[in-house]
């Protein structure tokens, strides 16, 4: 049956306030946290005002984005079907302008490198010609620490708020009756996600099966600040472009192929690494002054969001030139975390993003131990100094003498140094739970789709019509194509013919949408 919830009005007064708020039905029942204490707002997260980073006092966040990452044991919660590869990445250039990260800092700056490619929601021996965003996580062994670049192939997500990243992922995985992935369940969820409109359009045109690792691009989808020596901040969209051009499958091809081969993606890349053939990609970033971002009839740090017309900038040509020894050991061992970064680039204020930091890391320490950034794949080629102690997997040799604190007067003691704080970012505003002023949900995916040729819009229904037409919720149907009537009037009238569904009614519901 259809999932509405039927809504009353309530009159919710304190002092001389009086505000008109809705409250659920009495059939309705209120979500709460695991100590039972009922869930004001499970929509979106609590930030510092309006444009400011989100707030680690936020528990129902926090609480999803642990449990959420305990959910399997032993295999990746996500990206758990994965593929890496060791190589090493040439700075373009003087790029002090921008950042004051080293690595950038010369022409012909050599930094090590390690990449892991993978699916996200699909579980560990799952085909790789299945439909569905790929990782591109590439760890750079910098002078100054490791730099984790975590991104996807796809230069945009389906969320823009972490808090909804658990429930996201939830939907796309097997029924928890059936163990089977079920369109029923992830289209219910999308419907009630419209920025998830512009990811989807992408996903189901024949970008969403990649026909090798070294033809696919990756993106960091965030937005990332480069800070330079004298504290001035941009805004950064990295991209990875491969060098060997880009080629995708159709849903025909991907099926011949995963009828005789379930590792097409690995063998490709393994082969051509030892035929003397490595990949490479060259590393651009867009760059824009915090000044530009008001600038945007959207909100440049969305997820959901591509930056049209802004310029890209080479920093560099990465090569992946070494199979790995063991496939185990880099492959499963391997742990990125976005939080894992470098003087000069820091983390934006993008909600994704700051989830993300605390959830990857906390789920590599669940998945590896406290001690995963000890095993040789993860390790620092930078020294490592600190009082972090013993736990299980302790590989390092930990601090020696009887200081095992900080700050200390005594002699060889570990100090912080002010050079290397973080920039300070202007906030304003109160707390808040709230969605992000400028939501412009549905103008990026129509505008996706009339840059496709005709073939890949008619490849793109057929591949969406195969799932959205087994929905057998009129309701879900319906909201999911008005969402793609919106975006573009032409894609929802194909995709509703496509399905059989009602054009009427989808133009209705599209016409009471907002970008």
């Amino acid at each position: 049956m259809p999932i509405s919830l039927q809504w009353r009005h309530a009159f919710a007064c304190a002092g001389i306030a009086c505000a008109l708020v809705s409250a659920p039905s009495l059939s309705a029942q209120t979500l709460t946290r695991d100590n039972g204490a009922p869930v004001g707002d499970n929509q979106n997260s609590q930030t510092a005002g309006p444009s400011g980073p989100t707030l680690l006092q936020d528990s129902q966040l926090v609480e999803k984005l642990q449990r959420f990452s305990r959910e399997r044991i032993p295999e990746r919660v996500v990206h758990a079907r994965g593929t890496a590869a060791e190589g090493e990445f040439v700075s373009a250039g003087d790029f002090s302008d921008l950042t004051r990260a080293r690595l950038l800092s010369a022409a012909g700056k050599i930094t090590p490198v390690v990449v892991r490619f993978s699916t996200v929601v699909h579980p560990a021996g799952s085909p790789e010609t299945v439909r569905d965003p790929r990782g591109f996580a590439t760890k750079f062994y910098t002078e100054e620490g490791n730099w984790d670049l975590v991104g996807n192939h796809t230069p945009v997500f389906f969320i823009r708020d972490a808090i909804k990243f658990p429930d996201m992922v939830h939907s796309l995985k097997p029924s928890p009756i059936t163990n089977l992935q079920d369109p029923n369940r992830y289209f219910d969820f999308f419907s009630h996600v419209p920025e998830s409109t512009h990811m989807l359009t992408q996903l189901y045109s024949d970008f969403g099966i990649p026909a090798s690792y070294r033809m696919m691009p990756g993106n960091g989808v965030h937005a990332f600040k480069l800070v330079n020596d004298a504290g001035e901040v941009r805004y950064a969209k990295f991209q990875w472009r491969p060098q060997q051009g880009e080629k995708y499958l159709t849903r025909a091809e991907a099926a011949r192929i995963q009828s005789r081969e379930f590792n097409n993606l690995t063998r490709d890349l393994y082969e051509a690494i030892a035929r003397g053939e490595p990949p490479r990609w060259d590393l651009y970033a867009q760059i824009l002054t915090p000044a530009d971002l008001e600038g945007f009839d959207f909100d440049p740090l969305d997820a959901t969001k591509v930056w049209p017309g802004v310029p890209a900038r080479k920093l560099g040509t990465m090569t992946l030139n070494k199979v790995p020894d063991n496939f185990f050991e880099t492959t499963e061992l391997s742990a990125f975390a976005p939080s894992n970064l470098v003087p000069g680039i820091e983390a934006s204020e993008d909600r994704m993003f700051q989830g993300r930091l605390f959830s990857y890391v906390d789920t590599q320490i669940y998945r590896l131990g406290a001690n995963y950034q000890a095993m040789k794949v993860n390790r620092p080629h930078a020294p490592v100094r600190n009082y972090n102690a013993d736990g299980v997997g302790m590989h390092r040799v930990a601090a020696r003498g009887d200081i095992n604190y900080q700050p200390s007067r005594k002699a060889g003691a570990y100090v912080d140094d002010a050079r290397y704080k973080s920039v300070q970012t202007r906030l304003e505003g109160t707390t808040q739970q709230a969605r992000i002023r400028k939501t412009a949900n549905f103008r990026q995916a129509g505008e996706y789709y009339r840059a496709l040729s005709a073939q890949e819009r008619e490849n793109l229904i057929g591949n969406l019509a195969a799932d959205l037409g087994a929905v057998r919720d009129t309701e879900t149907r319906q909201i999911m194509l008005s969402h793609f009537y919106r975006a573009d009037p032409d894609y929802g009238r194909r995709i509703t013919a496509a399905v059989q569904g009602d054009l009427g009614d989808v133009k209705r519901r599209a016409g009471q949408l907002q970008d």
